[in-house]
C-alpha cells in the first residue's frame, strides 16, 4: 500500500514534529509512505475566505502531488475536509474525484481502514482532554457531536484509550468549538480569544494536563489563550502520543 503523506502548511511551519510523527506511525505498520517535495497548500485558506476561484492553482497542484498514490493521509481533519469537499476550484476529472475519495486524516485512516487494534509501543501516563475540531467533528465524523440523537462514538477516544497509562477527563462542553475557525480568528479576534479563553477554562475545570487534538491549528489557538489567562495546560497532538511520545 502507497501513502502519499499531505503535511499541512501550519504543521510544517511551526509543528513538523506532528508530521514527523506521523511518518514514523504510519510506517510501523509497514506501509510505504512517501512525502512529495513540491507539495504546498489545500487550498482551505482561499476557500474560507471566499475566494475559492483563486485556490485552483493550488488544487490542481495537489491532484498532481497525490494522483499516483493508494491513499492520501494527512494529520489535519480541517484540511482533510477541504480535499473532501471544497476542491471543486478545478473540473471534476476522474483523477480529481479519485484523489478526493481517497484522501483520508490520520485517526479515521487508523480506525476504519487499517482497524489498528493496539499501540504496543505508546504510553501516556497523564490526565488528557481531547478536542475535536469542528472540521473533523462534523466535516469528517470523527464522533457524534452532541446535537445530533443517535449513537455515541468517537474514533479519536477509541485510539487513545489503546495507550498505556492514559486517562482522559471529560470536559462540561467537549464539543464546542475553541474559536479557532482558520481566519475567523483574524476577522473576528474577540470573540475568537473569549471562545479560546472558555475552552481551555473547560478543560482545566475538568482536570487535564494536557489537551489533544488531530488539528495542530485549534491547539496552536488555544495554547496561547491559556497562555494569556493563565491555565496551566499542555497541548499535544495525537498523532505524537500514538506513536510513542511521553510528554
Amino acid at each position: 500500500m502507497r501513502i502519499g503523506l499531505f503535511v499541512p502548511c501550519y504543521v510544517d511551519a511551526f509543528e513538523p514534529e506532528v508530521g514527523i510523527a506521523t511518518l514514523e506511525l504510519l510506517e510501523r505498520f509497514g506501509l510505504d509512505v512517501a512525502y512529495p517535495f513540491d507539495q504546498t497548500c489545500c487550498g482551505q485558506p482561499m476557500t474560507n475566505t471566499g475566494c475559492h476561484a483563486e485556490a485552483a492553482a493550488t488544487e490542481a497542484l495537489f491532484v498532481r502531488n497525490f494522483a499516483s498514490f493508494d491513499y492520501i493521509v494527512a494529520p489535519s481533519g480541517s484540511c482533510v475536509h477541504q480535499v473532501r469537499e471544497h476542491l471543486t476550484a478545478i473540473p471534476q476529472t476522474d483523477e480529481v474525484k479519485d484523489v478526493r475519495g481517497k484522501t483520508f486524516e490520520l485517526v479515521e485512516f487508523l480506525h476504519d481502514v487499517l482497524k489498528v487494534d493496539a499501540f504496543p509501543w505508546a504510553e501516556f501516563p497523564h490526565k488528557v482532554g481531547y478536542h475535536s475540531n469542528c472540521n473533523a467533528l462534523r466535516g469528517i465524523h470523527h464522533a457524534r457531536p452532541s446535537e445530533l440523537n443517535k449513537p455515541a462514538y468517537s474514533k479519536p477516544l477509541d485510539l487513545l484509550a489503546k495507550v498505556k497509562g492514559i486517562e482522559i477527563v471529560t470536559p462540561a462542553r467537549p464539543d464546542e468549538c475553541c474559536g479557532f475557525g482558520g481566519t475567523f480568528s483574524v476577522f473576528e479576534p474577540a470573540v475568537s480569544a473569549k471562545m479560546g479563553y472558555d475552552k481551555v477554562s473547560d478543560h482545566s475545570r475538568a482536570g487535564a494536563e494536557y489537551v489533544v487534538s488531530s488539528d495542530s491549528s485549534c491547539m496552536m489557538h488555544q495554547k496561547g489563550c491559556a497562555a494569556r489567562i493563565g491555565v496551566p495546560l499542555k497541548f499535544i497532538h495525537i498523532a505524537r502520543i500514538l506513536n510513542g511520545a511521553t510528554a
